[in-house]
């Protein structure tokens, strides 16, 4: 891990109120604190607005010379279009409880990151733009003028947010700030400022079906690597169906499962747990991803990213989608699916083929979460099972953000836990669930010179992390997220080291027994099972 300051440094926030207004405080970038722009040739290739090489901390960001237009033409445009975001913008009383709900507050101290707050940087330009009273009142009604510092600002604070919810959560009148910050977003493209964390692999998806940009021919080969691995560990070489046709099956996850550990051994336990079915499945070297960075982009881009994984289920001529452990994919199916690209009537309302449990809350996307089907077999007893070969793990479950509050996936991944480990601990009860809080890293954030302001972001899971460490010796923190596998281990490394991050699926398959298989020694990870130790010297 690159340098930082130490914990003991960072948890020195200070929450005093500002001697100035907010509206007065200028924004301050450094290093640590923002991402960096996209780069122009990713903004010509997805055909965006105003490609250029700049950077935040320029004075000049050499915006459009008619951006003031650009700007309000398109929020005049997005008002019309989402009647949610007008209410967003007009009903907020400014009562304060979602204040000290974020995550990035709780650990900066910054009253701009106050969800509360940060929606004000652009409701102040809506009532400055669209309201008569407020346009002659001025500051004294909360109004403001657009400006290039205002631009500045937003590039700064939604840039901030990981669109995880929580503070919606707490909101009495149930305002989506995740929505907003996707609408800020979509104002700041228009004069070409966003992130490349976001826009690229966005770009590599719409090219190779894929965030990584990963070949067909080279995802291949990656899958080969792994039944390699999973040949040595269990004796059984396992040959999945790649782009067959006529299966009844399409499995798609993100692929950040199959590029980088800890997510590998998640995927290895997929190819596991569908070879100790015998499941009629195929995966797609095409539709090879199953996350979605058009939600941080644009409603056309999250559409046209989302559209890939049907029209593959169209092609191959499959009955129904599942999908893996995967956080903003399945906010996307779940929430924006239906309206978006639906109805997916070529396909069927999914049916266990192992169990005959008909699921019928997935009958409008056809798309089921592996958690779900999991959970199904293990209550139907259609897995054999040794929880003993996970007793090296001590595991707590990490809620992520997207199937928590997107879905309300909150029981099948602890419910699978609990029959595949025979040690679990939760951790503080209004830091789980409904009320988790984020891995830091969400919504494009989980980049290389953002890490400071992620560490910050990351302290309240952190600190429920070590509270479960240091009480019950819990060394494994799990989750059902490919972000959260990425950005977790810096976070359990930095808050509460000793602590590792897997996926639910990871532990499945550690558990499970193979038929015919040699006998087990190690893990997926190719450590020694419990008292296997010797044999393994």
């Amino acid at each position: 891990m690159a340098k930082y300051p130490p914990p003991e440094e960072l948890i020195k926030i200070n929450y005093s109120t500002p001697v100035k207004s907010w509206m007065d405080t200028k924004t301050p970038f450094k290093p640590g604190n923002f991402s960096y722009p996209g780069k122009p040739d990713i903004l010509k290739y997805l055909g965006m607005p105003n490609p250029r090489v700049w950077s935040p901390t320029d004075d000049d960001w050499q915006l459009p010379p008619d951006w003031q237009r650009l700007v309000m033409e398109k929020f005049r445009s997005l008002l019309k279009k989402y009647r949610s975001f007008k209410v967003f913008m007009d009903i907020c009383v400014r009562c304060g409880a979602c204040a000290d709900k974020c995550h990035f507050f709780i650990g900066g101290g910054d009253p701009k990151n106050m969800p509360v707050l940060r929606a004000e940087l652009l409701r102040s330009i809506y009532r400055g733009e669209f309201s008569a009273a407020a346009k002659v009142l001025g500051k004294l009604a909360g109004a403001r003028k657009l400006e290039e510092d205002v631009i500045k600002e937003w590039f700064l604070y939604f840039y901030q947010c990981t669109e995880c919810r929580r503070c919606s959560l707490f909101c009495p009148y149930g305002i989506d700030t995740a929505e907003i910050t996707m609408m800020a977003r979509e104002l700041l493209h228009e004069v070409g400022c966003n992130i490349n964390w976001i826009l690229e692999p966005a770009a590599n998806c719409n090219r190779t079906g894929n965030h990584l940009g990963i070949q067909p021919h080279a995802y291949k080969d990656m899958m080969d690597f792994l039944c390699d691995d999973i040949e040595d560990i269990t004796g059984k070489r396992i040959r999945p169906n790649v782009n067959k046709k006529g299966c009844e099956i399409l499995f798609i996850t993100p692929s950040g499962d199959i590029f980088a550990d800890p997510g590998i051994y998640t995927y290895m336990g997929y190819l596991i747990l569908f070879e100790h079915l015998g499941l009629d499945v195929t995966w797609s070297t095409y539709a090879s991803e199953g996350g979605n960075f058009g939600l941080f982009t644009s409603d056309k881009m999250m559409k046209k990213i989302n559209g890939k994984m049907y029209n593959e289920a169209k092609r191959l001529g499959v009955k129904w989608i599942l999908g893996g452990e995967c956080g903003h994919m399945w906010r996307v199916i779940n929430q924006y699916m239906s309206t978006m690209n639906g109805p997916a009537d070529f396909l069927e309302t999914p049916v266990s083929p192992i169990t005959g449990t008909k699921f019928d809350a997935a009958s409008g996307t056809k798309m089921l979460h592996i958690a779900e089907f999991t959970a199904d077999l293990i209550k139907n007893k259609k897995l054999n099972l040794d929880p003993s070969r996970n007793d090296n793990f001590i595991s707590t479950f990490h809620d992520s953000c997207n199937p928590a509050r997107g879905m309300g996936l909150l029981e099948e991944p602890r419910y699978i836990m609990k029959n595949v480990c025979r040690q679990f601990y939760e951790m503080p009860e209004n830091t789980i669930r409904e009320q988790t809080f984020c891995c830091g890293g969400g919504a494009g954030l989980n980049n290389e010179e953002f890490t400071e302001t992620r560490l910050r972001g990351g302290l309240p899971r952190g600190n429920a992390v070590k509270y479960v460490r240091d009480r019950h010796g819990v060394n494994n923190l799990a989750c059902i997220c490919a972000i959260d596998r990425a950005t977790l281990p810096p976070l359990c490394d930095y808050w509460a080291p000793g602590v590792g991050v897997s996926g639910v699926h990871e532990l499945v398959g550690n558990a499970i027994i193979l038929d015919g298989e040699k006998k087990r020694t190690t893990d997926l990870r190719q450590n020694p099972l419990p008292g296997m130790e010797d044999e393994e010297e």
